[in-house]
């Protein structure tokens, strides 16, 4: 039995969610998101909350239970306050500036990197070495947040590269003589 499958999805005021067509559209104040249903799971709309249970007792409804109750949760908050990640770039002459619709990186190449950023993301620069990523679909921002990330990872002798708020880089000690 999943433990987080069981519990039902609250639905705030302002929020409405509809089953149509096989698809669970949830919109809110900060837009719409929607997720194409699994057969293997039932669901029910009752009362301001989204219930999840399995359609049947195969193996295979059991695994996708606590994640499709997970997947609707994150739709939920989505529309409501929306996710970011923040990034923080460390090195000399290293930085971020966002420019409209791209993210003109310095990473220490030959040339800067422009990342074009996608539609439902909002990308900020309070500072040249910070770069927060924001926006109401969980895997749109983690996957923008990632592929930023990947030009340049943090690495262990000097610390230099991007990395997430929080992240620790395990550091090492140089070569000796």
């Amino acid at each position: 039995m999943s433990r987080t499958g069981k519990k039902p999805i609250a639905v705030p005021a302002g929020v409405t969610a509809s089953i149509e067509g096989g698809q669970l559209s949830v919109k809110g104040p900060k837009g719409t998101l929607a997720l194409q249903l699994r057969d293997e799971i039932s669901y029910a709309i009752e009362d301001g909350s989204i219930l999840v249970k399995p359609a049947n007792e195969t193996k295979a409804a059991r695994a996708f239970w606590g994640m499709q109750r997970t997947l609707i949760q994150n739709l939920v908050t989505g529309v409501t306050e929306g996710f970011s990640k923040k990034l923080l770039i460390t090195g000399v002459g290293y930085r971020a500036n966002a420019q409209g619709k791209t993210l003109k990186l310095q990473l220490g190449y030959s040339h800067d990197v422009d990342f074009p950023v996608p539609d439902g993301i909002e990308i900020k620069t309070p500072d040249n070495t910070t770069v927060e990523i924001s926006g109401i679909d969980k895997q749109k921002v983690g996957q923008v947040a990632a592929e930023i990330r990947r030009w340049r990872k943090p690495e262990p002798y000097k610390g230099k590269g991007i990395k997430y708020d929080g992240e620790f880089v395990f550091r090492k000690e140089g070569k000796k003589k």
